[in-house]
Parts: C-alpha cells; structure tokens; sequence
C-alpha cells in the first residue's frame, strides 16, 4: 500500500513526497527536493559540525513517549559520533517539540543556531506494530529536506534511530550513512600470556554486544560476507589454523577445508561466493582462493616468498596484498588471477593489512616504522599516502560501508609483569581529524564492518 504525507504549503514548495515499502522494517522513503539549501562537503578539509536539533520525539501515550525519547537519543549520538553534526542541549529548545506540527516555527530554531531541525512521532498500530516517521527540516531556507517512516515491532527501536540517522546524514553530506550496521571483532580477556580469544558481535555504537563463541579455541581475524549474514574467521579449533564459516543468523559453523599446511588471514570475494586467503608453504605462504560453492581451490601466488593479507578491490577486478618478496615488507597490487603484481608501497617502514575501500578509491593499510604504528590510506596505484593515526600499536583497519570511516584497535603498553596494557577498538574518518573510542564490554582487537543491514 502507498502512503503519501500531506503536502506542506510554502514550506515544501510543491515537492512530491512519497513512500515506498522496503524489506524487513517497512521502510518508507520521502522524495527530496532537486537542490537543497543545507550541504556539508565531506570530500574537502576538515568541515565544521552543523548545528542540528532533534527533540524527542512525540506520541499519543507515556509509552511512546519514551520509545521516542530513545530513538532520538540514537539519532542525536550516531550523528554526533560522525563529527559532522553538533546535535543542540534540549534545554537551548524554545517551542515546545509538541507543538511542532504541521510546520515548525523556524524562527525559534534559527534564534539556538539549529541550521537543521529533526521533527519525529511514535505511534502504536493496532496490529502490534510500531509506527515511526520523522522530518528533516533546513530552518533557514524554512525547507523540508526529507522524510521516512517505518513499520516495525517495537523492539527494533534502535534500528529505527540507525536508519533515521542514515537518512539524515545521506541528506545532507550526499554521502551514504553507515549507522545500521554492526561489527564482529574478537573480545579479549584475560592475562597477557594466557589470553582468552571468542568471536563478539556489536551494533557500530557499542549497543546489543554479545558473544558468538565460547572461548574454548582461539579465534582471529573475523570478516564479514558482503551479502549475507555470515562471517569468516579464523580457529584453532583443531589445533592448527583453519578457516571457518560462521552463518550469524543459525548459528551454524563449517570449516572450509583441511589444508597441508596453515591458513591465514580470510576474507570475502566482493560477490559473496568466494573466500580468498594465505595458505603456508614451507618457509613461507601464498595466496589461494576457493569457490565457497563447490569448494574448489585455486592458487593465485607462486613464489616461495611469504604473501598474505589478500583484499578483493570492490569491482572484483584487483588483489592487493603484502608480501616480502622485495626483501622487505610492502604492498602490492595485482589482477585477481594472480597476474601483472605490482608494487605499491614506498615509503619508509615496513607495511601490512591492505584493505581496499568499498568505493574503490583507496587502501588502507597498517604501517610500521621504528618501533611505532600507524593507520594510514593510499591510492590504489601507491600515491597519495597518508598517515590518519599512529601509536604503539595500532593495527587492524577495516572500513565503514560509506568508505568514509576506517575502525581499528589501538594497544597501550604494558609494565615489566604485563600488567596493565589494554586493547581497544576506536574509529576514525578520512581527515584523522575525529577519532572516537568504540566502548566494548572487554578488550577489543581485529574488528570488521558489516555492510549496511537490509
């Protein structure tokens, strides 16, 4: 069924709205206007947050009241987490949130700075589900920007809250969001030389954080398909290192193969239906990947020297890679059957990690020079290198879907006994200049981003 919001004179100017159903929350988008009045460049320097308010958001009863309270908690959080919006204190607000329908009275806005205005509703349907709907207003131009409204049982508030964020921030920045979303990583405990390893999964802002495996095995390097809801890790389940499937949504758990020597480092062909890692060698590694359908396997490096870290380019087309076949530790680029490698790496220090954006744009990489590292991103061809954070140890990067934020773990040092060091994961977005800790019940390492949720 087609809903269509009701027009709002002057203030709309004759704009279409519109709402199409959507898989699993019933979403409903609202067209947007050809030229908006209220933009952020995200792709120049470093730009100042714009002032946004978003009061609760209103319903017909004390329950929907606070299920509103909390979705625009969640919207108000992921956007200021971006370092693109400063959401306003509620308490600058001057017109009651109740009495902001049909339209606002911007001029009470633009007195607190509010260069944009989220006005939303809750609502209770008869038929069990949650109705959620929400405006975005540009307060100078006195414009609605956009609209969405969902369906959905209660429970997926918070999901409500990422995807209403995703909507603003795609609204304004012209940049796709990435707040509905989550991260595998491995949850660490215990001491430093008897380290506790288990799978762990989390919404991209640290909430509905719980464990995956028991702790029985070491597990590392977890990544997410970027098709469906599976992961692939590594175990020590059997005693040497094997690659597992992890299936989030059953539960169920495969090995890939049992291999002659050890594997290494596995991650998703960009279309799901392959996996591509490093296998041992004897002195050292290469690169094989394997069909996930009918498990063939095809070896794509042959050197004797030790390759691993290999990362599909979004289009399928390219590997990027590190290796030491050059006598030192460094990036290389080749076609995805294993042809015309090349080096991409230059710089001083010694690289690894490559993982390549989903835009295509850049690699990001791991970064190591004279006793400290760093995270930094260069052009798929080597140039453009730069450095977005360094420390001790920092390690790990993985990519929003956006390709506009990088996460990673950052490791602090320890005393003389190996007490006292902790393993934290933290994001961070293209200018460096908006570092945020991601708070994880325990030490954090190798964390990996899922694609948006559908």
């Amino acid at each position: 069924m087609t809903t269509v919001f009701p027009p709002v004179a002057r203030a709309t100017r004759r704009m279409t709205l519109f709402l199409a159903a959507l898989a699993l929350l019933g979403l409903v988008s609202l067209a947007r206007p050809a030229h908006a009045d209220l933009t952020l460049d995200i792709t120049r320097g470093n730009p100042q947050p714009i002032p946004i308010a978003i009061p609760s958001f209103q319903g017909d009863n004390p329950a929907d009241g606070q299920l509103g309270a909390d979705i625009a908690g969640v919207v108000s959080n992921d956007l200021e987490r971006s370092g693109l919006f400063r959401p306003i204190d509620p308490a600058a607000f001057i017109q009651d949130p109740a009495a902001l329908r049909p339209i606002p009275r911007f001029a009470d806005w633009k007195l607190i700075n509010a260069q944009a205005l989220v006005v939303g509703n809750v609502s209770a349907r008869p038929d069990g589900q949650t109705h959620v709907e929400f405006r975005l207003w540009d307060t100078t131009a006195g414009k609605m920007l956009t609209g969405v409204a969902y369906n959905s049982p209660a429970v997926n508030w918070r999901r409500f809250g990422h995807k209403i964020a995703d909507q603003i921030y795609q609204r304004i920045t012209g940049e796709g969001g990435y707040f509905d979303t989550r991260i595998v990583y491995i949850s660490e405990s215990g001491p430093n030389l008897r380290r506790i390893k288990r799978l762990a999964i989390m919404d991209q802002d640290g909430a509905n954080n719980h464990l995956l495996t028991n702790g029985h095995s070491l597990v590392l390097t977890p990544r997410f398909s970027p098709t469906r809801q599976e992961i692939t890790y590594l175990s020590y389940a059997q005693g040497t290192p094997r690659v597992f499937l992890f299936d989030i949504l059953t539960g169920q758990n495969e090995s890939l193969g049992d291999f002659p020597g050890m594997t290494f480092a596995p991650r998703f062909a960009p279309d799901g239906a392959g996996v591509i890692f490093s296998l041992s060698n004897g002195g050292g590694s290469e690169i094989f990947t394997m069909d996930l359908s009918t498990h063939h396997v095809n070896q794509i490096t042959q050197t004797g020297a030790i390759d691993t870290s290999p990362c599909y380019s979004p289009d399928g087309k390219y590997i990027t890679f590190n290796s030491d076949r050059g006598g030192t530790q460094q990036l290389y680029r080749m076609n995805a059957d294993g042809s015309n490698i090349q080096r991409i790496s230059f710089g001083t220090g010694r690289y690894a990690t490559p993982v390549w954006s989903p835009r295509g744009d850049l690699i990001a990489f791991t970064k190591f020079v004279g006793g400290n590292f760093s995270i930094g991103v260069m052009a798929p061809d080597g140039s453009g290198e730069r450095i977005l954070t360094n420390g001790y140890l920092v390690e790990g990067p993985t990519w929003a879907p956006n390709g506009r934020v990088l996460m990673f773990f950052r490791q602090t040092t320890d005393d003389n006994g190996g007490r006292g060091g902790s393993t934290r994961l933290y994001s961070i977005d293209l200018t460096g200049a908006n570092e945020r800790e991601v708070i994880t019940r325990q030490d954090a390492s190798d964390p990996a981003w899922s694609p948006l949720l559908q």
